[in-house]
Formats: C-alpha cells, structure tokens, sequence
C-alpha cells in the first residue's frame, strides 16, 4: 500500500493511476488537506480520505496520524476473535 497525504503526494498518486490505473487499488488517503484542489483531485482518483484535520503542513503529518489507524485496522482485522472463537453467546440468560 501507498499512503498519500496532502496536495504533492496526491499529484503524484495521479500521474501513478494515469499510467497505471491498477495503483489505485493500492492507495490509501491519509487526509483531505486544505489546499485548493485538493478534494477535486481525491474525486478524480476515487478515494475517501481517513482523517480531515483541517492541516496544511506539507510534511507527512496526516499520514504519520492515519497509518496509525491503518495499522490498528489490519491487526483488528487478522487477530480479533470472532463471537464463536471468544465463546461469546447471543443467548439471553
């Protein structure tokens, strides 16, 4: 996966699904900054950003913030028990 974060990097991630359309399978919007343009280019390559913390720093600072997130999804996703493995019940006793 790519995590894209901020006005450059989503520029990039553009010229990425222009030649290769595949590679927006592998992109993960960290945030919508608040650059101008920024949201017409998220709807051009599809995404829906993870964070909208209203930042315009242009130092990696929302992807740092969201792959946080990605990380805790991923380990939720392969290591949480499901109701059976847990001996959870739905039975009202």
């Amino acid at each position: 996966p790519v995590v894209i974060d901020g006005f450059i990097s989503t520029a990039a991630a553009m010229i990425a699904v222009s030649l290769a359309p595949e590679a927006r399978n592998y992109l993960i919007a960290a945030h919508r900054s608040q650059e101008l343009g920024h949201q017409i280019m998220m709807d051009w390559l599809q995404l829906d950003h993870l964070l909208d913390l209203q930042m315009r720093l242009g130092e990696g600072t929302g992807a740092v913030l969201a792959i946080s997130l990605v990380e805790a999804a991923c380990k939720t996703l392969a290591e949480m028990a499901t109701f059976g493995e847990a001996g959870v019940s739905d039975k009202e006793e």
